[in-house]
């Protein structure tokens, strides 16, 4: 016997066969048992839902011997013949061959008042019925109306808006859904096990997903890569012969964008284009993974991201703390126009590989509002701070680390001192600041730069800040710890790193005799000087011209 393919051998046989669609098959079911079945019936949804099927099962149903029945015997002549396509009351059209009046009247109109052969009915099922002509629609239009009474029509498509609404509104519509991945891959892994088919988890999934909702295309694929593969199949298997992109590889270009490490992020690209993945695939699957992170992001607690195998979902769950929930909308919007650009690209993988850095980034960004709210508060803003070397890249404008203008003029003593301490202090001193700034330059910036002094002893740094800058010291205070490890690691022995608040008396200029004039402020000196003011100039390209009191 020849070999029959899976989507031929797996086609399902009765309404309880069908995957996904059980609106559908329990209206008909019922409508069977109740004896209110209709005389037009039209089965829209995406490919490979079931559409055709359906209208096989529900012919059978009507034509057992046993029936009408919501369960068809299997068994009979009429259902044997209607599962094999060569039933004379059962006629299968396909529209798209069949598209004029001269087709359908010769077919469907000249054989209405023939009675059926054999069966109780005589069924006419058009697939693709959206392919009819407009006059063809206006011939079959009269006969869908006022059939005789031993005529059903059933009609298939994938696209309910071409039909007429004249041929709408004279029959029963049914609606099929796309399947999800899950029912796919669990539908899947059952066909696999009945034909002694050894296949991981991951395979199946990355085959659901390709899908897109059409079980007959899953089948397809699986039969596809069973020619190539044997009875053994593995997903770099399905990756292979099917072109698509393991979720491996997805998973460590998302950690590379998250750890900042644009020379793995370029491997990975090479990696992608060696293996001859479209790269608009690879963009349009990592917008599927964001999507994932996404959905973990607004309820931790969801699990429904689509079928995952085990360590998929291990591998969402630790990303996905790492991401805000502006950088996956911006990431996602990324991807999609990194998608259209390498569409029309001479170069796809140049663009590729420059949207991988562009992501890295953005996610440096910080939301405008958290920004103010921060600053408002008198806490430094929020800053994105990479994982790698502060030295790798340039730094996207929103969230500059570089010290403002206002005190690039000396980086290595930003704050004054007093009188001049011994060589080794001062190379200690040197050396620690140094440090801070490699490793925190924001907070280097806006924190320590403020610092009214610096005092080095044996075993203790002591940072002096002025009386008004309180939410200063107490962010210092928040990072002591980090300090006195570097101190520590610096000295070879164990140093304290403490923050004074400067005496309201030391902070304020000797008060003048009280004849003399008192000196005019300089307000913007004092804006200047501040941690707020300071963040907002490193983070926004503007220039400060006049400051008036309010």
């Amino acid at each position: 016997m020849a070999y029959q393919v899976l989507a031929r051998k797996w086609r399902p046989q009765r309404f309880d066969d069908v995957i996904g669609q059980q609106a559908v098959t329990r209206t008909l079911r019922n409508a069977i048992a109740s004896g209110r079945v209709a005389h037009a019936f039209v089965f829209a949804g995406p490919r490979g839902s079931g559409k055709t099927t359906t209208a096989r099962i529900l012919a059978r149903a009507l034509s057992c011997v046993q029936g009408p029945t919501p369960d068809p015997c299997g068994t009979c002549e009429a259902c044997v013949e209607i599962a094999q396509g060569r039933d004379l009351d059962v006629l299968e059209i396909d529209a798209a061959s069949h598209t004029g009046i001269d087709n359908i009247r010769e077919v469907v109109i000249a054989g209405l008042p023939i009675a059926p052969a054999r069966n109780r009915y005589k069924v006419f099922i058009i697939d693709e019925v959206h392919q009819l002509s407009a006059a063809s629609f206006n011939a079959l239009l009269k006969s869908i109306e006022e059939p005789p009474a031993h005529v059903v029509f059933m009609m298939a498509t994938t696209e309910l808006h071409r039909i007429p609404d004249t041929i709408l509104s004279r029959s029963q519509v049914f609606e099929f859904r796309a399947l999800p991945a899950r029912a796919i891959a669990d539908h899947l892994r059952t066909m696999a096990a009945a034909e002694g088919i050894d296949i991981s988890d991951a395979a199946l999934a990355l085959i659901a997903r390709a899908a897109e909702g059409s079980m007959r295309d899953a089948q397809s694929a699986l039969d596809q890569v069973l020619a190539f593969a044997g009875q053994t199949i593995t997903i770099d298997d399905v990756s292979t012969v099917l072109g698509l992109v393991g979720r491996d590889l997805l998973f460590d270009l998302v950690e590379a964008v998250v750890d900042e490490d644009g020379a793995r992020a370029f491997a990975l690209a090479d990696r992608a284009a060696e293996a001859g993945h479209d790269l608009r695939l690879v963009c349009r699957e990592l917008s599927r993974v964001v999507r994932d992170l996404m959905v973990l992001a607004v309820d931790p607690a969801r699990q429904d991201t689509g079928e995952l195998a085990d360590g998929e979902r291990e591998r969402l769950a630790q990303l996905a703390p790492r991401f805000s929930r502006e950088d996956l909308l911006r990431a996602f919007d990324l991807l999609a126009q990194a998608e259209q650009d390498i569409r029309a690209a001479s170069q796809p993988r140049y663009h590729f590989e420059m949207m991988l850095l562009r992501w890295m980034h953005l996610r440096k960004l910080v939301p405008l509002v958290e920004l103010m709210e921060q600053l408002g508060s008198g806490k430094a803003p929020r800053a994105f701070a990479p994982t790698a070397s502060p030295a790798r890249g340039d730094r996207p404008q929103a969230a500059r680390t570089d010290p403002p203008k206002a005190v690039r003029a000396d980086t290595t003593q930003p704050v004054r001192t007093d009188a001049a301490k011994p060589p080794r202090a001062d190379s200690f001193k040197e050396a620690f600041l140094a440090e801070i700034r490699a490793g925190k330059g924001f907070f280097y910036n806006t924190v320590v730069a403020q610092a009214q002094r610096i005092d080095v002893a044996d075993d203790r740094v002591t940072f002096t800040f002025l009386p008004t800058h309180r939410a200063l010291r107490e962010q210092f205070d928040q990072t002591r710890t980090w300090l006195e490890s570097i101190a520590e690691r610096l000295a070879g022995r164990k140093v304290a790193v403490i923050a004074l608040q400067a005496p309201p008396a030391e902070a304020e200029a000797p008060a003048e005799p009280v004849k003399a004039a008192a000196p005019q402020r300089d307000l913007k000196a004092e804006a200047l000087s501040s941690a707020a003011v300071q963040a907002m100039l490193d983070v926004f390209p503007a220039e400060i011209r006049d400051v008036e009191e309010m």
